[in-house]
């Protein structure tokens, strides 16, 4: 049973290798955004709402390694690729990118912007050995502020990525 941490990984993320006590290699590409607002129609980009990305993504990449849970790598070698492409609707560049950082785990996240006052935060998990995709999560939130978006990733992180029982069967209700 000295293992058996690995094998709950193993099950759990179908990630073939496994040392003891290993976290998974994670690597979490920018969050991108999906704006279906009327003033993003108009108005285009907005400098702040790129900068509020690059935040998201920053302050998901430090609670996903201060957990101890992942072991997060460095995009920099392939983040000029992964910005020049739409990592939703790549048919999965994502792997393929997180591949060549030999990442377990690729991790996207998309921001969609309905308005200003309604946005959704949506993470998603593939594993990068089989391409499929492990999970996806969303946290929808009101107002366009940076505060409103670090409380969204804040929760993914706390509620999803980070629970005690992510990934988990939950008993019947």
């Amino acid at each position: 049973m000295r293992n058996a941490g690995c094998l709950v990984a193993l099950l759990l993320w179908a990630v073939p290798a496994c040392a003891e006590d290993a976290a998974p290699k994670v690597a979490v590409f920018d969050f991108e955004l999906f704006d279906t607002s009327l003033q993003g129609e108009v108005d285009g980009a907005r400098a702040d709402e790129q900068a509020r990305l690059l935040r998201s993504s920053d302050q998901l990449r430090e609670g996903l390694a201060a957990s101890g849970k992942y072991q997060v790598l460095d995009i920099a070698p392939v983040n000029a690729a992964a910005h020049a492409k739409n990592l939703q609707a790549c048919g999965g560049c994502d792997v393929q990118l997180a591949q060549q950082l030999g990442a377990d785990l690729a991790i996207t996240g998309q921001v969609q912007k309905v308005s200003n006052l309604i946005l959704n935060m949506n993470v998603y998990l593939r594993n990068t050995h089989t391409g499929h995709l492990v999970v996806s999560m969303s946290a929808d939130f009101r107002g366009n502020t940076d505060d409103s978006w670090a409380r969204a990733v804040s929760f993914l992180l706390r509620n999803r990525l980070l629970a005690p029982d992510f990934g988990r069967p939950q008993p019947p209700q």
